[in-house]
Order: C-alpha cells, then structure tokens, then sequence
C-alpha cells in the first residue's frame, strides 16, 4: 500500500494477517455507547449496527462468528462479544476496556432505575415506558434476526437444526444447556472439514481467484 492511499478500516486476523491498531480510547468509548444506548434482546442489533456498518471493524461473516462464539460460551452476549473484538483488535487490554465499556453504564442505570423502581413500580406511567422498552426491543432482535439470519438458513441441513433447536427450546422446553449439549457435538460433526466440502475460507479464495 502507498503512503497516498487511505488507511483501510480495522479488520480481524485473516489468513495470518494482523489487524489495523485500534486506539484503545475508542474500544473503551464504543462500547460505553453500545452499553449505554442498547436495550435487552436489542444490544444484538445495536453491537453489529456499530461494529460492522458503522466502525467497519468487522464483515458480516466475521461478526456471525463472534456471535455464535458468544452465544455458545456462558454469559452476556454482549459483553461475550466486548471480550472477542477487544482481544482480536488490541489483544487483553483491548479485551479488558471492551468489556469495562459495554458493562459500566449497565451497571449503573440498572442501579439507579432500580432504587427508582422500587419505590415506584406502582405507577401506571413507569410500566407503560417499561412495556414501550420490551415491545423496542424484541423489534430490534428481530430486525438483525432478518438481517443476519439469512446467512445461516442457506442450505436444508441448516434449516433442520434451526428448526431442532427451536422445537427442543420453545416447546419441549428443555433446558438451554442440555440443548448446546446435545445439538452443539452433531452440529460439528456435521459440519466437520472434508476434503469434498472445502472450508468456507477456501471457497473464498476460490471464488476471488475465479473473478480474477
């Protein structure tokens, strides 16, 4: 690259590259904002609303990946995700003010709204706004749902462990880690490397050489 062309955006290891520096101060200030401005199942839609169409620090595939990484590790998906792009941008310190940024405001508007609630959850207005939040939300969960879901449901046996999944969840209720425990081993062994399906990092570089 000359020196007169522009910086590409940061992006994650790929191929052995080594990601663009982030500076640590805007990890730290893009999570404080995604913290503070998500609300419950939305902070999905609000972490690739910033990491992917507004930070570029990530494609669409790199950020299916860190969340399913994320929703299969215990904890938060958010501050799962906070933990994965820190670390892959500025390694642990990066890992370390993702994770303080996304869960400081948190911490503090749940405190705070707490103390408010407790003293008020008897006014008809607060459970308005609260029933307003919900209802906001499920619309964002659902909109990164349409966005993103796609990209997983491209293929039949994709299909059939969404609809497992779903089914063992909802109406067989059974209990979140008895499903990753079950479906997780299959899916992987379904989706294990073969020489006659070549790893989706291969076919992009088969398709790449092939426009070439």
């Amino acid at each position: 690259m000359s020196e007169t062309q522009p910086v590409p955006l940061p992006k994650f290891k790929r191929d052995g590259e080594i990601a663009q520096r982030v500076p640590l101060h805007e990890i730290f200030l893009t999570f404080l904002v995604i913290g503070g401005t998500s609300f419950g199942g939305g902070v999905v839609a609000y972490l690739r609303n910033s990491l992917v169409a507004v930070k570029g620090w990530m494609d669409e595939e790199e950020f299916l990946a860190a969340l399913e990484i994320s929703q299969a590790l215990p904890g938060l998906n958010a501050t799962n995700m906070s933990v994965i792009v820190g670390d892959r941008l500025r390694g642990p310190i990066g890992a370390i003010l993702a994770f303080f940024g996304v869960t400081l405001p948190g911490t503090a508007i749940v405190l705070i709204l707490g103390i408010v609630y407790a003293q008020n959850h008897h006014n008809p207005y607060i459970t308005s706004v609260l029933k307003g939040v919900g209802a906001a939300s499920v619309g964002l969960l659902l909109a990164v749902t349409l966005q993103i879901g796609h990209k997983q449901m491209q293929h039949t046996l994709d299909l059939i462990l969404v609809i497992v999944t779903v089914t063992m969840v909802s109406f067989l209720h059974f209990q979140l880690l008895t499903v990753l425990i079950t479906v997780g081993p299959i899916a992987i062994y379904l989706y294990r490397p073969h020489p006659a399906r070549p790893l989706e990092d291969d076919k992009h570089v088969v398709d790449k050489k092939a426009a070439d």
